[in-house]
């Protein structure tokens, strides 16, 4: 998408769409906008009065005690972790935490190779095939696969968390196979989500979807008989979205204030001069044959020369000079841009929100940044150990934080979705992973992985809900951005057919142990507070969902089913489960 357009949803961005009518649950339209209410709330979003700002940035005896290992976790605890370090957890993934430990736990998970790469998956499908030249057909079903059901679940919350920080959409790729260029995109994701930071920008740069969606492909050099310029897209988004952001940063991820304004950390010619890097790249067809298949959209783009700025180039106060060759040009200004001293805190704390909470304190942010600086060997951009850090911080294990109400972050829909699924060993029966485009907002989850609407991702880190007790705080809220009565009633709508097997295609999960224990209202309730809301609904909201349970007739095998899926809906729809804690 053009920047012009980006500059337009940024400034307007709250998303409102009409309260869609539904075939499910008409009576409940006045319920589900309080449970939206209700769910600001308990984030500190709503009219509530809340703590005060210094709680939610307050680092106390927190930063000088170590994480240690000896201490038992407990089983809520476990939970927690997996809460955050994966996109949903069984009750076997709790039982094995908590017997193994964190440490050995993430260890495992780093040790695992990539699980399931989604061109692998298209491919075996037969999704390269002429008929689907022009088409998505495959990518929605790969991702669910891969999302739901890869033994990988660290790399696959990190892979998730990169792809709404450097983000393309399909939705903004025009090309052929672009269902191909997506799937490749993502499984450089994979592959480099515990890898190097430096080594991930230089994947995403030489990507056809990249490529594609910043409209960088087959730019050119400047023509100084039309006035042409190249395109300057993808410079621009490189500097602001996906490395150093629009204002100097200190340590801790705060703004840099200079006689009471920001200071800047680019200008117009940094990225002109940027720009000229980013041409004579388009996609490398060596070795094929036309019209070209598939395989073009799984490779680094290559270089035309004849399209290529081979003059110097000039930006962040340097100069690669001229007569340069691409490939170098191009790593110089990479090299350069990851240098910044902004991006380890920029970087750091959108993975802190992505992955445990909103407002992270700027020390837990400093903490964090000082690991992307070195990671004790000497090593910079080291995302593994960046994600060790942001998981093992001792502000992000404290259980005090439960009592904070500005402490943590709502779920995104995708997310909820992903943690139903994997926490009851959903499979595809026919492996055909046919959820599909989960983005409409009033009868899905209003969210669909790699379709997001621009590149500013669903929901910006900075997003603020206006006339709420987060903005008067001066505390933000990302996943509200696309939160509202709509999307909170779609949401439960969906999730009322996904948990009882309709509307996800073949999709079906396990509910053995769960039937086991719906004869007994208490024991099914106790089982859902562990693995999906990790013990943190409140014994109210345990003693009206045991009540409401317990006045269901419960007797025959469908009755009990019937048992389940209320249960499990009411939990999946509750605030106290939406925010993560």
């Amino acid at each position: 998408m053009g920047q012009k357009d980006g500059e337009k949803w940024i400034a307007g961005a709250n998303l409102q769409p009409t309260i869609p009518k539904s075939d499910r649950l008409p009576e409940n339209k006045a319920a589900l906008a309080a449970l939206a209410s209700a769910a600001l709330a308990a984030c500190g979003g709503g009219s509530e009065t809340s703590t005060d700002i210094t709680s939610a940035r307050r680092s106390s005896a927190l930063e000088d005690e170590a994480l240690t290992q000896t201490t038992p976790l407990t089983h809520e605890e476990s939970a927690r972790f997996l809460a955050q370090a994966t996109l949903g957890a069984s009750r076997a993934d709790i039982e094995a935490l908590t017997s193994k430990g964190l440490e050995t736990w993430l260890n495992e998970q780093f040790a695992m190779p990539v699980g399931m790469r989604l061109v692998d998956w298209l491919y075996s499908k037969g999704l390269d095939a002429e008929e689907f030249r022009f088409s998505q057909r495959g990518l929605d079903n790969a991702l669910w696969r891969t999302l739901i059901s890869s033994p990988d679940a660290l790399r696959q919350r990190v892979a998730l968390a990169l792809s709404e920080i450097c983000v393309a959409s399909v939705s903004g790729v025009n090309s052929a196979y672009r269902q191909f260029a997506l799937a490749y995109y993502y499984d450089l994701l994979q592959t480099h989500a515990f890898g190097n930071f430096r080594q991930l920008l230089e994947a995403i740069s030489l990507s056809p979807a990249m490529g594609y969606y910043l409209t960088y492909r087959g730019n050119a050099k400047a023509n100084p008989k039309t006035g042409s310029q190249p395109d300057e897209n993808y410079a621009r988004e490189l500097l602001q979205l996906f490395t150093i952001g629009l204002v100097q940063l200190g340590t801790d991820g705060m703004p840099v204030v200079n006689n009471g304004q920001f200071v800047e950390t680019y200008r117009a010619e940094d990225v002109s001069g940027l720009a000229r890097v980013f041409t004579g790249w388009d996609l490398d067809t060596a070795g094929l044959s036309k019209p070209y298949p598939a395989a073009q959209m799984c490779r680094p783009m290559a270089q035309i020369a004849s399209r290529y700025e081979t003059g110097a180039k000039q930006f962040l106060g340097t100069t690669i000079p001229e007569g340069t060759d691409a490939l170098s040009a191009l790593r110089r200004a990479l090299d350069t841009i990851y240098a910044h001293p902004n991006v380890p805190p920029f970087i750091s704390r959108q993975l802190i929100q992505r992955l445990v909470t909103s407002n992270p304190s700027g020390n837990y942010v400093a903490r964090v940044a000082a690991v992307f600086v070195n990671n004790g060997q000497g090593a910079r951009g080291d995302l593994r150990a960046v994600v060790r850090a942001i998981l093992l911080d001792p502000e992000a294990r404290d259980r005090s934080q439960l009592q904070t109400p500005s402490w943590g972050k709502l779920r995104e829909p995708v997310q909820r979705f992903v943690h139903w699924a994997r926490a009851f060993g959903a499979t595809s029966t026919g492996n055909a992973w046919d959820v599909g485009d989960l983005s409409d907002p009033g009868s899905r989850l209003g969210q669909s992985p790699l379709r997001s609407s621009s590149v500013f991702n669903f929901f910006r880190p900075g997003y603020v809900p206006p006339s709420t007790t987060l903005a008067s705080q001066s505390l933000v809220g990302p996943e509200f951005q696309i939160t509202n009565e709509s999307t909170v009633a779609g949401y439960v709508n969906f999730m009322q057919s996904a948990v009882a097997g309709k509307s996800v295609g073949d999709l079906r999960a396990n509910y053995t142990a769960l039937l086991a224990k719906a004869g007994d209202p208490a024991a099914l309730v106790a089982e859902l507070q562990l693995v999906l809301a990790a013990g943190q609904l409140s014994p109210g909201t345990v003693a009206t969902l045991t009540a409401l349970l317990g006045g269901m007739a419960g007797k025959t095998t469908t009755e009990l089913q019937n048992r389940v899926y209320a249960a499990l809906t009411l939990v999946l729809a509750c605030p106290e489960y939406i925010v993560q804690k």
